[in-house]
Formats: structure tokens, sequence, C-alpha cells
């Protein structure tokens, strides 16, 4: 026997296909292509006359053999391909039984030949009978067999195969409806992924930016340190404008030994006499915390609201920050400027 597994695998794959698709229909969970009206008409006139034909069938087998279990032994004998035996009918039967009865009384008698002559009659009426079974058996039983048994087995065929291509259809509708939205899915996760590496990628920069800020600092506290320009430096992270910082901050270059750079406004005037100006200042949210390295800087917490300008002078890098009744200088790059 020629064994085809992958031939097997794909049936089953193809039965489980419809198997799904089948119950879903049935929970109203997919959908299900019609056929045409007309068609679907034809197929309840098919079905109506398929079910009256088999009630028409076995009512008229009972009329002509009214016991079961002959009707049973003639329908194994008709599956087996074999010839029915021949069986008196009930009249003949009958017939026999007379004509038995009056040879036994004399059929000289009256009683006995009245036996003979209903006994005659009763033979005729038993041969009608047979004639009757045997013509109702070929002009109106075996059409109706030839119909359940071919017409209607092939349509019940073609209508088995109409259906699985159907359901095959529908099935594969089904998986191109998932697979495009599986797709527009994809796609969106796919653009946020984009997003959140590019957000990631600046929160880096940003990150490394400040940290060099930060050791710029600290390098400019120790006495025979030398800084470049202060201009030199990386430009603010993407939560910042470079226009509006440079705007708003006046750039001065230093050249030659500096002081910290976040301390260049410090020496020349004193923060507590330091007045906002009447416009310029702008609100700011604070993105990191941020520890004050000294009295002249402000401490900063993750979120919260505080008020900002420059002064003339001032280091780009850094703004005179308000909080309340607190004062002092805070990084450019710890702000996300508002408004």
């Amino acid at each position: 026997m020629d064994f085809n597994m992958k031939k097997l695998a794909s049936d089953a794959g193809v039965f489980f296909s419809r198997a799904v698709q089948f119950t879903e229909e049935k929970l109203g969970q997919a959908e299900k292509t019609e056929l045409d009206a007309h068609f679907e008409s034809l197929l309840a006139k098919a079905d109506c006359t398929k079910n009256w034909t088999e009630k028409i069938l076995h009512q008229t087998e009972v009329l002509l053999q009214p016991n079961p279990s002959v009707r049973v032994e003639e329908f194994l004998y008709e599956k087996l391909d074999r010839k029915v035996p021949s069986r008196v009918t009930n009249g003949e039967l009958l017939a026999q039984y007379m004509v038995e009865a009056a040879n036994d009384f004399g059929p000289g008698t009256p009683y006995g030949k009245t036996l003979l002559k209903v006994g005659e009659t009763q033979k005729r009426l038993g041969g009608a009978e047979r004639d009757f079974m045997h013509s109702a058996s070929i002009n109106f039983l075996n059409p109706l067999r030839n119909f359940l048994e071919g017409d209607w087995r092939t349509i019940t065929k073609e209508r088995r195969i109409l259906e699985n291509r159907r359901l095959d259809l529908d099935a594969c509708k089904a998986r191109l409806k998932k697979a495009k939205a599986a797709e527009a899915k994809a796609s969106v996760n796919h653009l946020r992924c984009l997003h959140q590496f590019v957000e990631s990628q600046a929160t880096y920069y940003a990150q490394g930016y400040q940290y060099m800020l930060d050791l710029q600092k600290q390098l400019g506290r120790f006495p025979g340190t030398f800084v470049g320009n202060a201009e030199s430096t990386s430009p603010p992270p993407a939560t910042t404008s470079p226009t509006t910082v440079a705007a708003t901050i006046p750039v001065v270059a230093t050249v030659g030994r500096a002081p910290n750079p976040a301390t260049a406004v410090e020496g020349a005037l004193n923060l507590n006499d330091v007045k906002p100006p009447a416009s310029g200042t702008r609100k700011a949210r604070v993105l990191y915390d941020y520890e004050a390295a000294d009295s002249s800087e402000l401490a900063l917490l993750a979120d919260e609201m505080i008020t900002v300008y420059s002064l003339p002078g001032m280091d780009p890098d850094w703004l005179i920050g308000e909080r309340g009744n607190q004062k002092g200088k805070v990084p450019v790059t710890y702000l996300e400027l508002l408004s």
C-alpha cells in the first residue's frame, strides 16, 4: 500500500480547517458565503423529494409485505445479490387448505363441492396478488429505490463537495482577514518600537551630555585646570530647542584658565539681589533629579515645575531657576521649557 505521509498530513490539515470554519459559523463567529437563491431552492426541493420518497417506499413495502421478518429477509437477499425464494401468498395458502379439506370431507358432498369452488377462487385471488406485488415491485418500488440509491447519492456527494469547497473558501477568507489585521497591528507595533528606540537614544545622548557637563564642572573647581571655549560643548538634548536657548542665553567665550562655568555669574552678582526680568521668564518642567553642587545652585526634583530666566553673561548651559522663595542656577539639560 502506497502510504504518503505528506498527503495524509495535508488532508488532516484541510479537514481540521473545515471543522473550525464550520464550528465558528454555527456559533456565529465567522462569515458564511451564501449560495445562489435559486440553487438553495433546488436543494430544498431535493431534500423534500428525498424525505417523501423514503416514506412512500417504506409504507408501500409494508403494504405489500406486512411481515417485518420477511421484509428483512428479502432485503438481505437483495443486498447479497441472490434470488429471493418463491413464497406462496396468503390467498394461495388458504386455497390449498380448502382443497385439502374438500378432499377429506368428500368432493361429492355439498360442503366439499363448496370448498372446492371457494378454494379455486382464492387460488386465483392469490395469483392476482402475486402478480400485483411483482408488478408493483418492478414498476413502482424499484424506481424509488433507484432514485434513493443512485440519483440521491450523487446529489449528496456533489453537495458535500460543494460544501467542502465553500468551507475552504470561507476559511481562506478568514485567514486573509486575520493576516491583514495582524499586518496592520505589526506595522503599528514596529512604528511604536521605532519611536521608543529614538526616544531611548535621545535619552542616552542627553545623559551622556549631562555627565560630561558634570565632569567639566568638577574639573573647573580644581586649581590649575584649563578648559577651552565654553561654546565647544555639545548642543543641548532634543528636549530643549537650540534656537530658543541661543536667543535666551547670550554666549560668552572664555579662553584660558576659567573657573567653574556654572559659577560664571556668581562672582559678578549676588543671587539674592537678582530680580527676574519684567518679561522673558518661562515655565519649565524638571526632567531628572538634580543635586545642587553648592549654595549658588538650586536642587531639583523630577516632574516639578519652576520658573526660569537668563541673565546677561550667563553660561548658555545654565539658567536662573526660582521655586517659591528658593532661587539658584539650574542646568538647561535637566529642564523642558514650556512657555
